[in-house]
This record gives C-alpha cells, sequence and structure tokens, in this order.
C-alpha cells in the first residue's frame, strides 16, 4: 500500500467512524429539479476542473494541480463557456482547488490541495481587476497540514477555508491582513459538520462527506459548501460565515451523480447555483458541463441529530445564457424512497462502505498531487 493510499485509507476509516453511529433524516433526491445545462467547455486544457465562479461575462475556472504548464492557469471563458483569455501564475501553483470572487472583482484562487498533507504552507493568490499576474500570499495552519478544496469569502472580504476531512470540517481564517512575501498563520474558527444524505453519486458513502467546494452569494447574504453529491446553504447574518457555518441549518440541494463534482458557484442574480465536474477519468470525448440548479425558496426542517450538527456552504459567480428546460447528459437516479431515518453501523455495512469509498476516491484522485 502506498503512502498516498494509506492517507486515503486511514481518512475514510475516520470519516466512518465518526458518522457511524449517527441518525439523520435524509432528503430525497428525486423531489429536486433536474438541473438544466448552461454550456459545455471544449477547451482540451480544462479537463481537471477544480473551481468556477461566474462572473458578468461568463466564468472564470482552474484546474486543480496540473501537470501540463497549459492547464496552470486562470481561465476566463465567456457566457458559452469558450475560453476568452488566460492568465499565468508568477511561479508554480501547488494544487489550485478553488476560486472566489470579491465585490470588487478580485478573483481569489485557493492552492490549498494537499491530499498527502505534507505542506507546511498552502497559498491564495489574489488577482486583482486589471493586473496581469496574480500574487501570492502564503498561509499556514495551527495545528498541522490539511486537505482542502472550499474558499469562502465573508462580509468583510476576508478568506475562509473549510477542510476536506469525513465527519467535521475545520473552518480557518486568516490571524491578521495577508501580506505578499510573508507567511500569515491561520486560527482555527470552528468545525462544521455535514448532514447526512443519500443522494446517489460515485463514490457513495464517503462522496456525501468530503467537502469539495464552496462560494458565497453576490449579496453576501448566502454561502453553500458542497460534496460529490450535494449542496449546503446557509443563511448568513452580518457578514459572519463563520458563524452560519458552525451555528446555522442548511437548506439541501441534491446533485446526483454529477462524474466528480468539486466546484460551485452562485449565478449572479443570486437564484441558482452552477456546478461543473471534472471528466480526467471519464469516457474519451466528455466535456465538462455547466449545470444549473434551482434554489430552494424555503429553509428545511432541521436535518441532522444532536450528534451531527449542520453543514456549510459557500457562493459565488453568474449563469450565462442558459438553456432553460435543457437536462445534462445522464439524468439522475432517483431511487432513494422519501425522507426517513437511517442507522449507520460500522459492521458488515459499514465495512462495505468503506471499500466502495477507498476505491472511488482513489481512482478519482489517482493523478493528483
Amino acid at each position: 500500500m502506498t503512502r498516498r493510499t494509506a492517507t486515503r485509507v486511514s481518512t475514510l476509516l475516520t470519516t466512518l467512524l465518526v458518522v457511524g453511529t449517527a441518525t439523520v433524516a435524509v432528503p430525497d433526491p428525486a423531489r429536486a429539479a433536474a438541473p438544466a445545462t448552461v454550456c459545455r467547455v471544449r477547451d482540451g486544457r480544462l479537463t481537471e476542473i477544480s473551481g468556477m465562479v461566474a462572473t458578468d461575462s461568463g466564468f472564470v475556472m482552474v484546474n486543480d494541480g496540473a501537470d501540463e504548464a497549459s492547464r496552470r492557469r486562470i481561465f476566463f471563458l465567456d457566457a458559452r463557456c469558450a475560453v476568452v483569455r488566460t492568465v499565468a501564475y508568477p511561479s508554480r501553483p501547488r494544487d489550485t482547488e478553488d476560486l472566489a470572487v470579491g465585490a470588487d472583482g478580485t478573483v481569489w484562487v485557493a492552492d490549498i490541495g494537499d491530499n498527502d498533507r505534507t505542506r507546511s504552507t498552502v497559498a491564495l493568490w489574489k488577482l486583482s481587476p486589471g493586473a496581469r499576474r496574480p500574487v501570492l500570499h502564503r498561509l499556514t495552519y495551527p495545528d498541522g497540514a490539511h486537505d482542502a478544496e472550499a474558499l469562502l469569502l465573508d462580509g468583510a472580504g476576508r478568506p475562509v477555508v473549510v477542510t476536506k476531512q469525513g465527519g467535521s470540517a475545520g473552518v480557518y481564517l486568516p490571524a491578521g491582513p495577508l501580506r505578499a512575501g510573508a507567511t500569515v498563520p491561520l486560527t482555527l474558527a470552528g468545525q462544521v459538520r455535514l448532514p447526512l444524505t443519500t443522494t446517489p453519486n460515485p463514490y457513495s458513502f464517503f462522496g456525501r462527506r468530503l467537502v469539495t467546494g464552496g462560494a458565497t452569494a453576490p449579496d453576501g447574504r448566502r454561502v453553500v459548501l458542497r460534496t460529490y453529491a450535494d449542496a449546503f446553504e446557509y443563511e448568513v447574518t452580518d457578514g459572519d460565515v463563520v458563524a452560519a457555518l458552525t451555528g446555522g441549518t442548511p437548506r439541501t440541494v441534491p446533485l446526483p451523480d454529477e462524474p466528480q463534482g468539486e466546484s460551485v458557484s452562485y449565478s449572479r442574480d443570486g437564484r441558482f447555483l452552477l456546478t461543473v465536474s471534472e471528466t480526467a477519468g471519464q469516457p474519451p470525448g466528455t466535456l465538462p458541463t455547466v449545470l444549473r440548479y434551482a434554489l430552494p425558496s424555503a429553509p428545511s426542517p432541521p436535518t441532522p441529530a444532536a450528534s451531527s450538527p449542520p453543514a456549510p456552504t459557500a457562493s459565488t459567480g453568474a449563469p450565462a445564457a442558459a438553456s432553460p428546460g435543457a437536462t445534462p447528459d445522464g439524468g439522475s437516479r432517483t431511487d432513494v424512497g422519501g425522507t426517513r431515518s437511517l442507522l449507520l453501523g460500522v459492521g458488515v455495512i459499514g465495512a462495505g462502505l468503506l471499500l466502495a469509498g477507498l476505491v472511488g476516491v482513489v481512482r478519482a484522485r489517482r493523478t493528483r498531487r
């Protein structure tokens, strides 16, 4: 067993043990409206899309850590998902996993992926409006290395990093203002535990527990966090994203059967969620497809039991020239009947879930650094 695989096993076992005995209410993905197809990305450099934000003119996207230099760029796309320009980094990023956009149009690239948990620092790249190159800001965790794939912005414009571990995800804030050329410590501001669902996805149980992206609504009053299976949206009061994630009750938006969903954004009017999946491990010819999901009009009743606090969320972006009524390739499986209580054990069922999740997640991340 390689070191990377051993790390995966440890993470997945921890996830299973943390949530193995939690009793929760399970939302029914059959009740979710099918997403509309906004556009398909045809540029061959964008196959491992890990971050996306919507803008007034289209989208911004990044791949995760890529071996080919042509893919290690910030990509700007129009409303039809055609690349119109790219921005290079002044030095090589390690593992770019998410994007956020500030109220002034500043684009933040979260270079925070760390599959093997070996990085002494992580980074945020800040691309100001009109700038030709992003500026690097280094950060360090107070409690050892973490893998993370979600970046949010709070009401003051501060970056909020949410880690990817199963069970309780860490919510981290910079301890002070970011400074180019300096390393700023992060502080652990709290933890968020996602509600457990039964939404079908390629990675089964584990695909529902790992935070793979986040976004903040254009008005700053909501944030969303996503997994491989669902999105969880929180109301934000007075710009306090940490309080929303750690103490709020989320609305659940099922995102069933996305191939490898790691990106989420709000539309520019805040009415929809937009997602896109990686396609690196998909059949030849599969194109990354931007999907548009309708948001719930009212909060759902609390889903987790006392032992499972609610889940986080994040957001950004706007949908461009959507095709109303269109549906994405490969429709949703809706074979989960109604809301019900689910009791998960760590016996034979747990072992089966562990094996399925391990095979799926390790295969999907095989090419990652």
